[in-house]
């Protein structure tokens, strides 16, 4: 008899194990179709990335490092995705327990007054406690499905929050260098303003000794109300990126910024490295972040399907029971039992979930394709801006040297009475153009590494340890 029933125990455990092992729902779509090319950039087989210096080492303006220090560490939305993920964490445990019996106690005490018909009214009190074990036998991979789910999400949450990181820290730095090169252009404007108010002095003088005619007072009077009129805007455009910049360091528009001056030359190299096809879906925390939505899809859909087939329980359930508190300990009771709950008709609501399941988790596959291909175009636009930002500071930079030299011999000219007016204005306009565009150039370059970085998918690293 001992050994039929380890027997039957041994049989009943291997068709158990056997029905557990059974996910049903495991290849209902297909994988994505990246066919990614041999190189990201064409002509550039790099085995390295400047993605993988880490953004401290990148953007060395110790000012600048302080900020995005800053931000990481109270950056509100950095801090709701670090929040989102715990609680992702908290779920994917909540899943993975799911699947483990669950053991529940209780304590009671009744008492029920019956009065029947024909009979005497009699009171049966009932005290009692008892524990329960339950257990669904996980027949067609629900809950495993369900739990991969969970992690899914769970790992999408972390690359949403490193992605969010990878983008701070493009948004400071950008943010960063524009503020600088407006503050260059205000000062450019300012030392403008101080030449035009010289040549408005200049300009009355020659009049009044009879030198000149009026209309060259009144043309030097005009460029300096123009150049005036700048002021008010820029001041405007630098408090903005002033408020900008504290708020995505988690403080009010009130916090000052500081930093520094930016230097005419960038000392930026001519070209950098861009890795490999295969290495930049690993960097990419977006991608990454892509990938694990789509297997999530995909753990959802096998939920979906998994739910159309019956589900069996097995519950236990033992303690004492009396009706008074004198015999408790000595009425134990207990009982085993088992459920089938299985589907019978539900007019194709199981199905029609099935099928948006199918249906979400095609979306997912080609919204991850999207994002690869999306990667690609943003490392490529990247590179060319760059290079192409690098020639145009070098040509503006010979510009403003020629126009600057051009002013220097206008004035000398005029001074020699070779040269109107005039055509001394037109050189120092054409040199205050220069300016401008020569800072804003050097500012492109920065906010094309910073755009290059960032498509390369660096940036999301560790904080920076002292």
């Amino acid at each position: 008899m001992k050994r039929n029933n380890l027997l039957c125990g041994a049989v009943l455990l291997g068709i158990t194990l056997f029905c557990t092992s059974c996910m049903v729902g495991r290849r209902q779509i297909k994988s994505p179709d990246l066919k990614l090319p041999s190189e990201i950039v064409q002509g550039k087989a790099d085995s390295l990335t400047l993605a993988d210096l880490a953004w401290w080492n990148i953007y060395t303006d110790s000012t600048l490092t302080a900020l995005i220090e800053r931000t990481l560490a109270y950056n509100k939305d950095l801090l709701m995705a670090s929040a989102r993920v715990q609680r992702m964490q908290a779920l994917s445990r909540s899943a993975k327990a799911d699947r483990l019996p669950s053991i529940t106690g209780s304590m009671y005490a009744e008492t029920e007054h019956n009065d029947y018909k024909g009979s005497p009214a009699t009171d049966d009190p009932e005290i009692g406690a008892k524990a329960r074990l339950a257990w669904e036998l996980d027949l067609w991979g629900n809950l495993r499905w369900a739990n991969r789910q969970a992690a899914a999400e769970y790992l999408s949450s972390v690359e949403a929050q490193r992605a969010m990181q990878m983008t701070l820290v493009a948004e400071v730095a950008t943010a960063y260098y524009e503020l600088v090169a407006l503050d260059q252009e205000l000062a450019i404007v300012r030392r403008t303003l101080a030449t035009r108010k010289e040549g408005v002095r200049q300009a009355r003088l020659r009049f009044e000794g009879g030198l000149t005619s009026e209309t060259a007072l009144q043309q030097a009077k005009v460029e300096l109300a123009s150049t005036a009129t700048l002021i008010p805007g820029l001041e405007s455009q630098i408090a903005l990126k002033e408020h900008q910049i504290a708020v995505l360091a988690g403080e009010y528009p009130s916090m000052r910024i500081n930093r520094q001056t930016m230097e005419w030359q960038s000392h930026l190299p001519e070209e950098f490295p861009v890795g490999l096809p295969s290495e930049l879906l690993k960097r990419r925390p977006d991608l990454r972040q892509s990938e694990q939505d789509l297997r999530a899809a995909e753990a959802a859909l096998g939920v979906a399907y998994a739910d159309r087939f019956p589900r069996i329980t097995f519950e236990f359930v033992g303690g004492w029971e009396n009706g008074e508190f004198a015999g408790l300990f000595s009425s134990p009771f207990s009982y085993l039992q088992g459920g089938l709950v299985s589907p019978l008709f539900s007019f194709g609501k199981k199905k029609a979930r099935h099928h948006a399941a199918v249906a979400a988790c095609e979306e997912a596959r080609l919204n991850y394709e999207q994002k690869v291909l999306e990667a690609f175009r943003e490392v490529n636009d990247a590179v060319v801006s760059y290079s192409n930002v690098r020639s145009a500071a070098s040509l503006k930079r010979d510009l403003q040297q020629a126009a600057q030299k051009y002013v220097e011999l206008a004035q000398l000219q005029y001074f020699n009475g070779v040269i109107n007016y005039l055509d001394v204005l037109d050189a120092q306009r054409n040199y205050f153009d220069a300016q401008i565009g020569l800072s804003n150039a050097v500012r492109d370059e920065y906010l094309a590494l910073v755009n290059l970085y960032k498509a390369l998918g660096g940036g999301w690293g560790v904080e920076r340890s002292e």
